[in-house]
């Protein structure tokens, strides 16, 4: 029986605002603490972040992707599969639960986090584009509809698939006020294309204690300890959750939650988004660090902080990645996914369909303000992150960290990846 390719693209952007895309595009092979319910979901992203970035970290320089976005999609991808293909996805994503209970954690997730009364800005939207007259299972699609509001639009990949592709497009960069253009490349999309799933988030936060941009100068930052640049480092004393581990020094910036009133000093229960800085105490610690890194190790850093006041340098940064994450995807062991043994039989009833490609994009802008972020996702199928006070301690970010954006609520990555070299 022929069979398809799932080729997912993950694009992602950053800025003070954050945005994330996902989309998958099935192509053709024939003619023609949370809430325990949303746990199930934020539990596996938050291990599957730390095994990601696991395999990412050999990358040069700066690095910056969006578990959350991939987890998203690929649990879309879930829902459809069954079989060994479904064990083997749900033992790399870390879900206990099988496709129907994932989803429903996601969608328990997904409207707190987007529900309006958190105060910072995060847009999620999904859509599902399939071929007229394809047949998709009704629970496939009821699914779909209930957990990720993804609703099925109807086009012609047969004689129209750049019309189709432009339509995509156009959604994609509504959805996410412009930052993401031009998710799904010309050639992506082709006669066989049957079914492209794709998931926007968009996330615009500030400081709940903003920098001050008097207070930002030009500072040397040690990209080694023999190479250093020049960088805008800004500086504020406030009260943070802080902590120091043996080698390094945890930072938590919480952004502003306006659902309740910001007095400066943020709690770290609250209901809002925070970022969360890892700085590795010796210069050239970065890659010792990051060999430490794992879901015990950060369980243990987070446990340990407590709010303080701290002297905060922060570089500003601007930074974007790509990669292709299927040989990524298959060494954390989703392997059967990529091949013709796949089962994907939920989505269409029949075992003809596979997932090809993973690749994803993303960029992020970090200033005194807050943070903006975009990412993008898409997927082809086709045939075959009262004692006198000591003195406040120094967080000094001037050489190399790691950072993850974090729902403080769930502990779910949003964002996470690591700083080398501010000025690029």
């Amino acid at each position: 029986m022929p069979r398809f390719i799932v080729n997912l693209e993950i694009m992602f952007t950053t800025s003070r605002l954050a945005l994330l895309i996902l989309a998958l595009n099935l192509f053709a092979g024939r003619p023609g603490v949370a809430a325990e319910s949303e746990q199930v979901f934020a539990t596996g992203n938050y291990t599957f972040a730390l095994d990601l970035y696991a395999q990412l970290k050999a990358n040069d320089g700066n690095l910056f992707f969006s578990p959350y976005s991939i987890s998203t999609c690929l649990t879309m991808v879930y829902t459809g599969a069954h079989g060994d293909t479904a064990t083997e996805m749900a033992r790399t994503l870390h879900f206990g639960s099988g496709p129907d209970e994932v989803a429903n954690a996601f969608g328990t997730l997904q409207r707190r986090l987007t529900r309006g009364t958190n105060g910072y800005e995060l847009n999620i939207a999904n859509g599902l584009w399939g071929q007229q007259g394809q047949h998709f299972l009704p629970p496939f699609l009821d699914l779909a509809s209930r957990q990720f509001e993804a609703k099925l639009n109807q086009v012609d990949f047969r004689t129209q698939s750049e019309s189709a592709r432009a339509e995509i497009n156009d959604w994609v960069s509504q959805a996410t006020k412009g930052k993401i253009t031009d998710l799904i490349q010309r050639g992506v999309l082709n006669p066989l294309t049957r079914l492209v799933l794709v998931n926007a988030i968009y996330f615009k936060g500030e400081w709940a204690a903003p920098f001050k941009k008097e207070q930002t100068s030009d500072q040397p930052f040690s990209v080694t300890p023999e190479n250093k640049v020049t960088v805008a480092l800004m500086h504020r004393e406030e009260q943070f959750n802080y902590a120091e581990a043996d080698g390094l020094q945890l930072l938590e910036l919480p952004y502003a939650n306006l659902a309740r009133p910001v007095s400066g000093q943020p709690s770290a229960t609250n209901e809002s988004l925070s970022m969360v800085v890892v700085l590795p105490r010796e210069i050239g610690g970065l890659k010792k660090l990051e060999a430490s890194l794992n879901k015990s190790a950060l369980d243990n850093w987070l446990a340990q902080r407590r709010p303080q006041k701290v002297q905060v340098f922060l570089p500003k940064f601007k930074m974007a990645s790509q990669f292709s994450l299927a040989p990524t995807l298959g060494a954390m062991g989703m392997t059967k996914p990529f091949t013709r043994e796949a089962d994907f039989s939920g989505m269409d009833g029949a075992r003809d369909l596979f997932l090809s490609a993973v690749v994803h994009k993303a960029c992020v802008d970090v200033n005194e303000e807050g943070t903006e972020a975009a990412a993008a996702t898409a997927g082809v199928v086709r045939d075959m992150a009262v004692r006198k006070a000591p003195p406040a301690p120094v967080f000094r970010a001037d050489h190399p960290f790691i950072f993850l954006i974090r729902d403080m609520r769930s502990g779910a990555i949003l964002f996470m990846g690591r700083v080398t070299d501010p000025t690029k």
